[in-house]
């Protein structure tokens, strides 16, 4: 805010120093004034948008130190449930980044995973990736992310599941489930629906699993891992 008022200041004295120069001078000087107030205005605006960045980043930061682990994953299925990639990122783990699984069993070579930096561009990217293969048919997920996080993110309002498991899985099928093997010092917390067909008597459950890791006290998000039936 000081370097703003010095430049507001300045922009003000070079206009009172003008009232001697002759008319056509003096329209000179107001047109550099405004051009001086519209670039220093966009000063002022570019550095409002930067410190609410600070301040929302500052903000999540808090909340994973001194939240904890439910009300961080809840934070986190809210910013999937929006879709808001940005917000999302500030929870990733900034070394390691996320990793994307469709299903249950985690494939740590092959499923993909993605920095923070790259997250909040990938919903709008038209790049094709291969998340993985299809259960049953074996046939390669090739998908746009934004393609993938409809089928295999957030299919279902996961913020507002029927059940929670803290560190438990609840949704089971046929899927060899390996999430504490792929990530060994992670905590997770899944959101679950039994089932939303009566006429399939379950077979149609619905899981998400965020997976978390500490680093410096902090929680961080490391895996995201959609699950449901599998033959």
């Amino acid at each position: 805010m000081k370097r703003i008022t010095m430049l507001l200041t300045a922009a003000f004295a070079f206009l009172f120093s003008g009232c001697t120069s002759s008319h056509t001078d003096y329209e000179g000087q107001i047109r550099d004034l405004k051009q001086q107030i519209q670039k220093q205005t966009q000063a002022i605006d570019d550095l409002k948008q930067q410190n609410e960045k600070l301040t929302e980043k500052a903000a999540a930061s808090d909340d994973r130190v001194e939240g904890n682990l439910l009300q961080i994953a809840l934070a986190v299925a809210q910013a999937l449930k929006e879709k808001n990639m940005e917000q999302l990122s500030l929870y990733v783990d900034s070394e390691k980044g996320v990793r994307f699984s469709p299903y249950g069993h985690v494939n740590v070579k092959t499923d993909l995973v993605f920095t923070p930096k790259q997250l909040p561009s990938l919903m709008e990217s038209g790049q094709t990736y291969q998340f993985g293969e299809f259960d049953g048919s074996g046939e390669p997920i090739k998908m746009t992310f934004g393609q993938y996080f409809d089928r295999f993110v957030y299919d279902v309002d996961f913020a507002n599941p029927q059940l929670i498991g803290n560190n438990v899985i609840v949704g089971k099928g046929n899927t060899l489930q390996n999430i504490q093997e792929a990530y060994p010092n992670s905590a997770f917390v899944e959101f679950h629906f039994t089932g939303f067909d009566q006429q399939y008597d379950g077979m149609d459950w619905r899981s998400l699993r965020l997976v978390f890791e500490q680093r410096s006290g902090v929680w961080c998000l490391v895996g995201i891992v959609h699950d449901q039936w599998t033959a």
